[in-house]
């Protein structure tokens, strides 16, 4: 009893305490809260693991998403990480505690630290917002005292103090999600699995829990798992994404790396929709695998920081004399930070294009030949002024 008492101070005094130059994610960032050692889960041999070998790292008030097409074992991995699914091979390790060899009251005590909040927010209709939230605190036997004082800053935190008697028939998903997310935040959990928590709700109202969860991130350093298909949640507020294939880690790093220079076919797919990295299938049908007499390179160029602000096709009109056509291209922002992707035909670069290559990358940009265009033959190319 003591000690649940005194967790309810902690999230108070984190509260008090939190600033952007102080916070708890950025004093144990190096510290791994979550590390998965050669994880593997076979239900039927016949078909195969359905995780297969992961390991995996999550550091201390981080935002790490994992993200896969359905079948992938997202979901498999996120139960295996709060004891829910037991791994047929490999070790779990959540705050120190190995997650895969507890048992009993043991596994319950550990899994007050692991919360969760789900698509479908799992809330009791017959009891109100504050009750609801209150839940996790009742069943681990809280004080009342303690409870009373500790719901109302819950939903303070989550911006619905003026819903706390509200059924969740009157509430909007919206609000259901972020009762979800105080009712998950009740026992001060250090990790927080988010399993397709947006996914039933619509754009607006997605980024407005995707900015909740980066401010409760930021406020008591939370480390957030965010299990999820949709590429554009982990661009908003993930540090680092793993990306999964057939129980595999076929990818994993730094947000804005992967999105930058994605390794798997896998992760290009799944980029499609916000970096242009790839070319409509349309026009990457007419390309060629190696020039001839009638071709001219297609370049993509990849623009990064700053450098996605400069006037690279004008140096290039200026410096190499090339006529560009411009096939396709975006400018994005990933975790604040710019991103552009230009696909181009280099009419008229001749036989120095390797100079055009060193220049691009003694600005810090990233440029690849991926074709050779027959001349006149890509349809709708918009060419830049010379």
């Amino acid at each position: 009893m003591t000690v649940l008492a005194r967790t309810s101070t902690d999230l108070t005094t984190k509260l008090a305490l939190s600033s952007p130059a102080s916070t708890e994610a950025e004093t144990t960032a190096a510290r791994p809260v979550i590390e998965i050692r050669s994880l593997s889960k076979v239900y039927d041999p016949k078909s195969g693991p359905v995780l297969d070998d992961i390991s995996l790292s999550v550091a201390s008030g981080s935002i790490h998403g994992i993200i896969g097409r359905s079948g992938a074992g997202k979901s498999t991995l996120v139960r295996c990480l709060n004891g829910l699914v037991s791994p047929s091979s490999g070790r779990i390790f959540v705050s120190g505690h190995e997650i895969s060899a507890l048992k009993g009251l043991q596994l319950r005590k550990a899994r007050q630290n692991i919360a969760m909040i789900f698509q479908h927010f799992s809330l009791l209709s017959s009891r109100t917002a504050a009750a609801n939230v209150a839940l996790p605190l009742e069943i681990a036997g809280v004080a009342k005292e303690t409870i009373r004082q500790k719901v109302p800053a819950l939903l303070d935190l989550v911006g619905l103090s003026d819903k706390a008697e509200s059924y969740p028939s009157e509430l909007s998903g919206g609000q259901k999600q972020r009762i979800g997310i105080a009712r998950a935040l009740a026992l001060d959990p250090s990790v927080l699995l988010s399993d397709e928590a947006t996914s039933a709700l619509d754009p607006e109202t997605t980024e407005q829990i995707l900015d909740l969860l980066k401010d409760i991130n930021r406020r008591i350093g939370l480390t957030i798992v965010l299990i999820t298909h949709e590429m554009d949640v982990v661009r908003q507020i993930a540090d680092h994404v793993t990306v999964l294939e057939r129980g595999r880690i076929i990818e994993s790093g730094a947000t804005f790396d992967v999105f930058a220079f994605p390794k798997s076919p896998t992760a290009r797919s799944f980029l499609s929709s916000i970096v242009a990295h790839d070319l409509p299938p349309e026009v990457s049908a007419l390309l060629l695998p190696a020039a001839t007499g009638n071709t001219d390179p297609v370049l993509r160029i990849t623009f990064t920081g700053a450098s996605a602000h400069q006037p690279v096709v004008a140096d290039l009109v200026q410096r190499f004399h090339i006529r560009p056509n411009i096939l396709h291209g975006r400018i994005d922002y990933i975790g604040g930070a710019p991103l552009g992707v230009l696909t181009l035909v280099a009419e008229g670069a001749g036989s120095g294009f390797e100079s055009v290559l060193s220049y691009l990358s003694s600005l810090g940009l990233h440029g690849e030949v991926i074709g050779h265009a027959v001349r006149s033959a890509i349809p709708g190319a918009h060419r830049a002024a010379s």
